[in-house]
């Protein structure tokens, strides 16, 4: 038998971490564990093109620091799945200062942005439309049973404020003017 698949979910079904069961992968809890997982391949595009580039946030490479975010999202998913695992009140302290840290070097922003300017912005946003995503199918699963902690809600809802940042201070390096949507009919 090969050692990339197994088989057994070619039914439907499948196994988490505090499952004694097989359950359906159209679950709530399937659902969000997919959710992030996509979330997480789409940041391995993001800190590919954030190392390509050699952007740096106060002297970090912000390749390092999506990757860090990716570590984080695995502790997300186990604790979803049942692990005693679960993302830290520093952790969503460190999103906080991220955002502060570009906060302090792109211009003010007063109104919606649309999306674009560089690749790797584009990306960034899509990867915040993506953790919303997530943090919907997450709450979905949490509300059928499956819990997370508050710091881990409250580390979604900021990431996708991180994602927003870093679209807008990759266009800023590039020097990059953001259009305004400007609501005409």
């Amino acid at each position: 038998m090969p050692g990339l698949y197994t088989g057994k979910g070619d039914a439907g079904t499948t196994k988490i971490f505090t499952s004694k069961e097989r359950i359906s992968k159209a679950s709530e809890v399937i659902e969000a564990l997919g959710s992030l997982d996509e979330l997480n391949s789409l940041l391995g595009v993001c800190k590919v093109l954030a190392y390509q580039k050699k952007l740096k946030l106060e002297g970090d490479l912000l390749g390092d620091i999506v990757y860090a975010i990716q570590k984080d999202l695995f502790i997300v998913q186990a604790e979803l799945a049942g692990s005693p695992m679960t993302i830290s009140h520093k952790k969503l302290e460190s999103l906080e200062s991220l955002i502060a840290k570009v906060e302090k070097i792109i211009p003010p922003i007063k109104t919606f942005k649309i999306s674009g300017g560089t690749e790797l912005s584009a990306y960034f946003d899509v990867a915040r439309t993506s953790v919303r995503r997530a943090e919907r199918k997450v709450v979905g699963a949490g509300e059928k049973g499956n819990k997370v902690g508050m710091d881990t809600l409250a580390f979604l809802n900021r990431l996708s404020s991180v994602f927003y940042a870093f679209a807008r201070f990759v266009n800023d390096c590039e020097k990059i003017i953001e259009p305004s949507p400007d609501y005409s009919l």
